[in-house]
C-alpha cells in the first residue's frame, strides 16, 4: 500500500493533484500550510483514506477543535503527524522524537521546514515530505505491507512514474 505524504502547499493545487494522480496512493496525508488545499484534495479523492493536521498559517483555515496532532494507524501502520511548528522542528527534531517514542509509533511525518527529509532514528522513520508548494514541488511517498513500513522516501514530480 502507498502513503503519500504531502505538506506546506500554500494555496498550491498542482503539484498535489499531480501526484496523486500519477502516485495513486492508498492514503493521503496532508501536514498544513494550507488546511483548506487539504480539503480540496480530500473532497476530490472521495475513494482515498484522508488524514490531516493543521500547520502554523492554518488558524482561521479551519474549524478550532481540530486536533494539531494525529496519532493512529494509518494503512496498518502507526504513524504520528504534526505540522511541526510545536515542536521546535526548525531547531532539533528532539521534541517531535519524543512524542514519537512516548507515542509508541512507526513512524513521525512532520513539514514546516520545508525541507525533505527521510531517515531512521532510534528505530522510528521520520519523514519531512518539503513542500509540495512554492516551487518546491517535493512529496513523501510511504509503502507499507502487513504492519511494516518497506520504503520510505522523497520523490519530485520527475521521481512519479518509476514510483507507480
Amino acid at each position: 500500500m502507498k502513503i503519500l505524504v504531502l505538506s506546506d502547499s500554500h494555496s498550491t493545487l498542482r503539484i498535489m493533484r499531480s501526484a496523486v494522480s500519477h502516485i495513486k496512493p492508498d492514503a493521503i496525508i496532508h501536514l498544513g500550510d494550507f488546511f483548506d488545499d487539504g480539503e480540496v484534495i480530500r473532497k476530490e479523492n472521495t475513494h482515498i483514506r484522508f488524514y490531516q493536521v493543521p500547520g502554523n498559517c492554518d488558524r482561521h483555515r479551519m474549524y478550532p477543535a481540530h486536533p494539531e496532532n494525529l496519532c493512529m494507524s494509518v494503512c496498518g501502520v502507526k504513524l504520528f503527524m504534526t505540522h511541526g511548528h510545536n515542536h521546535f522542528v526548525k531547531s532539533s527534531l528532539y521534541y517531535l522524537l519524543e512524542d514519537a517514542k512516548a507515542a509508541g509509533v512507526q513512524a513521525a511525518v512532520f513539514g514546516h521546514t520545508h525541507s525533505p527529509l527521510c531517515e531512521k532514528r532510534d528505530g522510528i522513520w521520520i519523514l519531512n515530505p518539503g513542500s509540495c508548494g512554492n516551487g518546491c514541488g517535493t512529496v513523501g511517498l510511504m509503502t507499507v505491507d502487513c504492519g511494516e513500513i518497506l520504503n520510505c522516501r522523497i520523490l519530485r514530480a520527475e521521481d512519479w512514474e518509476e514510483s507507480v
